[in-house]
């Protein structure tokens, strides 16, 4: 389910508005987005490049193991509310929201047998990389979400928009930290502790931290 196109609006003024005081008071000079612009496209060439025997595996893998489309691309707010279709490898069985929107749960029974390691991994978020390279999202920054569920944690939340104060981003520091487990306020707490503490050195400690992640498949379900 999408946001109507008034509705989407509606609320990119909102968040225009309530973001612009956080975005102003966080580490955004030229040299530092020039240069953290050129680190999202040389890490998204260089992760492609290397990921395309994954991508091309689990592709196989995701038609043997359920019917479906191996891709699936999905509607997500991004920087000052502005939306895009996010791009993943399908780790659910076709038709999960025939009921409508359902936050993940843990076990949930939707996700395919090799959507659970896809999802563990975070493998399944490597096409997220064409994302990068289009410029609707970076490397690193708060996880994107729908438009119904971001209105609705800023309704449980107030301020959870604060996080489209900067780019969504492919790893960040709640995910480092969270996982997929974490509560939509632990998310923001995360998330604008990131905005305000920015750096290259945290860039790198995050992008170590995912790679861990990764690697042994820590602080995921």
């Amino acid at each position: 389910m999408s946001l109507k196109v008034e509705e989407r609006r509606e609320v990119r003024g909102i968040i225009d508005a309530e973001s612009f005081f956080i975005e102003n008071k966080t580490l955004s000079s030229a040299p530092y987005l020039i240069v953290r612009r050129l680190f999202d496209i040389f890490l998204a060439i260089v992760g492609l490049a290397a990921a395309m025997p994954l991508l091309i595996l689990f592709s196989i893998a995701i038609k043997m193991d359920s019917k479906g489309t191996v891709f699936y691309r999905q509607e997500r707010v991004g920087v000052k509310g502005k939306c895009f279709h996010l791009l993943k490898l399908r780790t659910m069985v076709m038709d999960a929201e025939t009921d409508g929107p359902r936050w993940a749960g843990i076990n949930d029974s939707r996700v395919t047998r090799i959507g659970k390691f896809l999802r563990k991994t975070r493998i399944d978020e490597l096409p997220q990389l064409l994302n990068v390279l289009k410029g609707d999202m970076s490397i690193i920054g708060p996880r994107p979400e729908r438009p119904v569920f971001t209105e609705m944690f800023n309704k449980e939340t107030p301020g959870f928009i604060n996080r489209l104060a900067i780019k969504p981003g492919l790893t960040g520091w709640a995910q480092v930290n969270g996982g997929y487990d974490i509560t939509p306020e632990e998310k923001l707490a995360y998330d604008l502790e990131y905005i305000r503490k920015r750096s290259f050195l945290l860039d790198v400690k995050i992008i170590f931290l995912t790679f861990r992640i990764v690697i042994t498949g820590e602080g995921a379900r």
